[in-house]
């Protein structure tokens, strides 16, 4: 991909066949597991105290996101989309409600269940993208699988395919202090698909990048939700990403509300 956006007719031909050689990495999916729901939230509470003051974080949450969805998490600082972030990466349990996220109920798993559902079935992404700058790009994406015991001639394999898909398999060699900040983000989110997650989150993704790196992250988001890899939620505060997914959820005082669409659980 360059900078500005332009692909010669050679090069869309070749990326069409490196999506298609990626999307094969991914489980096929199947129209009738569309219909179901990845996540079901019910009546998700999440209370705290900082000193002496009760903070009501997410207050009643229900909300239920098919397969391959996706979906923008938006509100305000302080709307209790972090909370909802931390609660669906188990990082954090609920107050009171469930949280059902590809059948693991993480409202009671235990630290070995969330421990492996983070290494195996979710994929995250951060503002400031947490790669290891001892390692190039190559051996950042390929990290995960090698955790998972993957033999590093696979692990290297699947990481290239990846890299590939995020446009940056000229860099493959090259360490984190000499990319982008977008460059960076891209390496971050072929990181987080390599393992082939169920979903993926990126929180604030183009928070710390330029309007260009921001754009091109975005087209990459937009791509793998079009190919549907994965069920994919962005919080952001930009209304122009949030504009970017198929379904906007809006949150303020930790409460949904507004919801773009309503999905059918039959």
């Amino acid at each position: 991909m360059s900078r500005k956006g332009g692909f010669s007719t050679t090069r869309k031909s070749s990326r069409s066949a490196t999506i298609a050689k990626s999307c094969a990495l991914f489980a096929p999916v199947a129209s009738v597991a569309d219909k179901a729901p990845l996540i079901s939230l019910r009546n998700v509470t999440r209370h705290y105290k900082t000193g002496d003051r009760a903070v009501h974080a997410l207050d009643g949450v229900s909300l239920e996101i098919a397969r391959n969805e996706f979906v923008a998490l938006s509100g305000a600082s302080g709307c209790g989309k972090s909370t909802l972030i931390h609660l669906l990466a188990g990082l954090e349990h609920p107050t009171a409600g469930e949280i059902v996220v590809d059948g693991l109920a993480l409202h009671t798993a235990d630290d070995t269940a969330l421990t492996d559902y983070r290494r195996r079935r979710l994929g995250l992404v951060f503002q400031f993208f947490n790669l290891l700058p001892t390692m190039n790009v190559l051996e950042n994406v390929s990290f995960p699988l090698l955790l998972q015991g993957v033999a590093p001639q696979e692990s290297e394999k699947r990481a290239a395919e990846l890299i590939a898909l995020v446009g940056l398999t000229d860099r493959a060699t090259h360490f984190v202090h000499q990319l982008s900040g977008g460059e960076q983000q891209r390496t971050a989110i072929a990181r987080a698909l390599v393992h082939r997650p169920s979903l993926l989150i990126a929180d604030e993704p183009t928070g710390n990048l330029d309007s260009q790196s921001a754009a091109a992250v975005m087209r990459l988001l937009e791509k793998i939700a079009a190919e549907r890899l994965t069920t994919l939620i962005v919080a952001t505060h930009s209304s122009e990403v949030a504009a970017a997914a198929s379904r906007r959820v809006e949150m303020r005082d930790g409460k949904v509300v507004h919801d773009s669409a309503s999905l059918s659980c039959s």
